[in-house]
Parts: structure tokens; C-alpha cells; sequence
């Protein structure tokens, strides 16, 4: 090559060079991510993790069979599920996607075109003025050479989609779980309520029996009486407001497991004594790892980080290698003969030179999103935290008040028999039956009431702390997010 050429060409370089760095250094100074919050400025402990294991069938624990039987229906029948496996299964096919982007697409081709060529065209004769067909068969490579990491990038996000997926079907599965354990729960709560009112009842009865036999005995008067039978209807009334709230907890309970309404009309539920949870003194860095919204918020952290990748070597060029080999003919007699051969290779570069605003808005935007995501994982470690301290707290609180409540209860019990004796003997009034009757059934109540309590709480506890469920793969709870979490290269 001379030196005229030489000069010919250097301007002509020149501007290449210039279009190709325009199209790789446009997308502008970075900024850094919104901080991801660390275990310990949550008040978890690295070194101390969580004592209590819960098994991934946490419902079993409390040794009902019929509890058993609801939960394990409404994880087999909700629609809520079955939706959320959907969307599992549409995120897999997104990272299938994603995947078959890097690999190089083979495709083929055939069509037959029955035409008449333009006299006057730029055809000779005797194709000039002639009907003929014309055929086109051939084969197709394209392969989009991933120099720049965009397709990893892609498909990475698409992975940390699936993946949050699949941790948010668990999480719902937990949730639901939950649901119906704490309506079971509440439901045992209001029928030991309404056996407590059916004890009142009966109390009222036996109490207005004595009083009948005391005006008969000339001992009280018809104003003790009428008291007395003023009592009974209260009593009905609240056994009859129990039996409506009865029947709306059933109804919940049908619809959590997929039921018509009135499936469980009959449903009975027990506040049974259960073995006591062995409470964990502090929460520790591992319920990071055992809470499925935690790590689906984490995912969605690492996909955003993936798509802020993908935003950035969009700046860069796309190298396409195509290839094409095939026939090509008029007149389909002739189509497959060696002389109709045709093929073709070659590289495509594209560079986006005069679209850097565009692509710098499509940035700024997935850099918005990565903050966003970080931000709501952060929120979510926030409630997690709150929700085992405060099951915690609540636990241990029941555990005082049931003892406080046992001892009151001894004593209101005894306070009632010895009134009810007295009363009999006619040593003392009506209205001192009355007085020690009013905290005996408070005391009843509130029994029932805090056992219900103690057993939501539980139920509380192991939904907090992950309801059994565990991350799979290499992924560990106590990864330092910060590091393991691609958000510094923006």
C-alpha cells in the first residue's frame, strides 16, 4: 500500500475509531447503590444462630389430626398456590430464554414464487416477458458473540427471577399454613368460649333452681326470683353471638382449604395442652436464610444488579457472526442442481453512536430499580426481625400471664363454691353468689383466651423464623450481602 492510500484511508479510520469509542464510553460516571443492610445492625448474631429447628410440617407439632387433614388440603387445593407455581414455571421459561440467546439459532427456509418478469425490467430475454417460478432454499446461521457479558448478565437476572419466584410459592405455602393454623386456633378459642357460656348457663340454672326453692321456703322474696330469670337469656345471648362467630371461622376455614362454605359445618375443634416450644434466647444471622421472602427479596436484589449489567453493555457493540448456505434457482426442476448453489459468511457489527441518550435513561432507570430492590429487602429484613422479636416477646410474656391466670382461677373457683355453700345454708345473700360468680367466668374466659394466645403465638413464631423452609444450592444465610451481591460495578 502507497502512501497516497495511506493517506486516503486515515481519515476514513479516524472516524471509525471516534464512532466506536463514542459507542463505548457514553454511559456516564457511576453512582453507588443504596447500602444494603448487614445481620448485625439488625440485632442478628453471626455466631448465634436460632436454637429452635422448625420442620418443614411445622402444623404437626401440635398432635392434631384434623388440623393435619385442613392444612395439608389447602396446600394441595388453593388457587393461591397453584397461581404462584405459574409463576414459577413462567420465570423458568424467562431463564430458558435467556440462556438460548447465547447459543448460536439455526434456522431454515424454503419458498416458491410463481411469477411473470417485466419485458421492460433489468431481466435479458428469455426470461423478459416470461412466466416462470422462482425457488430459494437455504439454510441459516446467526450466533450474537458475547464479548461484553450481556447474555450472562441476562441470564443471570433471569435465574434470580426464578429464583425469587420459587422462594415466594414457599413463602406463600408458609403463609397459608399459617392461615389455617391460626383460624384452627381461634376457632378452638370460640368453642372454648361457648363451653365457658354454657357453664354459665348452667350455673344460672342451677342458681335459679335454689332461689325457687328458697321463695318456696318462704327464704327470698319474687324480686330474688325474677333477678334470677333475668340472668338466663343473657347467657343464651352469649352462647348465640359465639355460635355466629363459630360459624364465620368455619367459613374461613372452608375457603383457605377450597371448600363450599358449609363443607365444614360441623368441623370441632379442641384447645389442647401442647408441649412448649423450646424459645430461643436470640435470634441469630441463619433467619436470613430461613425466611423465604428474605431471600426472594435477595434474589430480586441479584437480578436487578444482573440488569443494571445488561443496561451497561448496551453501550458497547454487538458482534453477529451469520452464515447461509442453500440453493437458489428459477424453475424448481433446477433448484437442487450444483450450479443453483449459494452461501455466505460474514461478521455484523452494530454500534449505538447517536442513541446514548436512550440508553443512558434505560441505565439510570435499572439503576433506580437495583435501589428499589435493595430497599425493599431491607424493609423486609426490618418486619422479619420484628415479627420473631415480637413472638418472642409475646411467648414469653403468655408464659408469666397463664401462671398469674392459674392462680387467680384456683382462687375465684374456690371464692364460688364457698359462696354457693353459704348461699344454701342461707348464711349470706344472693348478690354474694353473684359477685364471686362474675370472676369466675372472667377467669374461665380468660383462660381459654390466653391459651389461644399462646398457641397463635407459636403458630406466629414458626411462620417468623421460616415456617422449616431452607434455601438449596450454595447460597448460606449468613453470606455477606454487601459481597455477595454484585451492586458495586454501576
Amino acid at each position: 500500500m502507497n502512501t497516497r492510500t495511506l493517506r486516503a484511508a486515515a481519515p476514513a479510520a479516524a472516524i471509525a475509531l471516534a464512532a466506536f469509542l463514542a459507542g463505548c464510553a457514553s454511559p456516564g460516571p457511576s453512582k453507588p447503590p443504596a447500602p444494603l443492610l448487614q445481620a448485625p445492625a439488625v440485632g442478628l448474631q453471626a455466631d448465634a444462630p436460632t436454637a429452635l429447628q422448625v420442620a418443614p410440617d411445622w402444623w404437626r407439632s401440635f398432635s392434631d389430626a384434623t388440623l393435619d387433614g385442613l392444612v395439608e388440603r389447602a396446600l394441595a387445593e388453593q388457587p393461591n398456590l397453584q397461581a404462584a407455581q405459574a409463576r414459577i414455571a413462567r420465570a423458568a421459561a424467562a431463564a430458558e430464554a435467556a440462556g438460548a440467546s447465547s447459543r448460536p439459532g439455526v434456522n431454515a427456509a424454503f419458498d416458491a414464487t410463481r411469477q411473470r418478469f417485466s419485458a421492460n425490467g433489468i431481466y435479458p430475454p428469455p426470461l423478459a416477458g416470461s412466466v416462470r417460478t422462482t425457488a430459494n432454499l437455504q439454510a441459516g446461521l446467526q450466533w450474537e458473540l458475547d464479548f461484553f457479558g450481556r447474555h450472562r448478565a441476562a441470564l443471570e437476572a433471569a435465574l434470580g427471577a426464578q429464583r425469587a419466584a420459587q422462594a415466594d410459592a414457599a413463602a406463600a405455602r408458609t403463609l397459608l399454613a399459617a392461615q389455617v393454623t391460626r383460624a384452627y386456633v381461634a376457632l378452638a378459642q370460640l368453642q372454648a368460649q361457648r363451653e365457658v357460656a354454657r357453664q354459665a348457663l348452667a350455673q344460672r340454672e342451677g342458681l335459679l333452681s335454689l332461689v325457687q326453692q328458697r321463695v318456696r321456703n318462704g327464704l327470698d322474696t319474687s324480686v330474688e326470683l325474677r333477678q334470677s330469670e333475668g340472668s338466663l337469656p343473657e347467657a343464651r345471648l352469649q352462647i348465640e353471638q359465639l355460635q355466629e362467630q363459630i360459624a364465620l371461622v368455619r367459613h374461613q376455614l372452608a375457603a383457605l382449604t377450597a371448600q363450599p362454605p358449609q363443607a365444614l359445618a360441623s368441623l370441632d375443634a379442641r384447645l389442647a395442652a401442647l408441649q412448649p416450644l423450646a424459645l430461643p434466647a436470640v435470634l441469630g444471622a441463619d433467619l436470613l436464610g430461613r425466611r423465604p421472602d428474605i431471600v426472594a427479596a435477595r434474589e430480586r436484589v441479584e437480578a436487578a444488579a444482573q440488569d443494571v449489567a445488561v443496561a451497561r453493555t448496551q453501550f458497547y457493540p454487538d458482534v453477529n457472526l451469520t452464515a447461509f448456505v442453500g440453493f437458489n434457482a428459477i424453475g424448481l426442476d433446477s433448484l437442487v442442481q450444483a450450479g443453483s448453489r449459494q452461501w455466505g459468511v460474514g461478521p455484523a457489527i452494530r454500534l449505538p453512536i447517536l442513541d446514548a441518550g436512550r440508553l443512558r435513561a434505560n441505565l439510570h432507570a435499572r439503576q433506580a430499580d437495583l435501589d428499589a430492590a435493595v430497599l425493599a429487602y431491607n424493609n423486609a429484613l426490618l418486619e422479619a426481625v420484628r415479627e420473631a422479636a415480637d413472638a418472642l416477646t409475646t411467648l414469653q410474656s403468655l408464659q408469666a400471664q397463664r401462671r398469674e391466670q392459674a392462680a387467680a382461677q384456683e382462687s375465684a373457683e374456690a371464692a364460688y363454691g364457698l359462696a354457693v355453700q353459704r348461699y344454701g345454708a342461707g348464711l349470706s345473700s344472693r348478690l354474694t353468689v353473684l359477685s364471686a360468680e362474675g370472676p369466675l367466668l372472667a377467669q374461665r374466659r380468660l383462660a381459654a383466651e390466653l391459651q389461644a394466645r399462646s398457641l397463635d403465638a407459636q403458630v406466629a413464631l414458626l411462620r417468623a423464623l421460616g415456617g422449616g423452609w431452607q434455601t438449596e444450592g450454595p447460597a448460606a444465610a449468613t453470606t455477606p450481602l454487601a459481597t455477595a451481591t454484585p451492586v458495586a460495578a454501576r
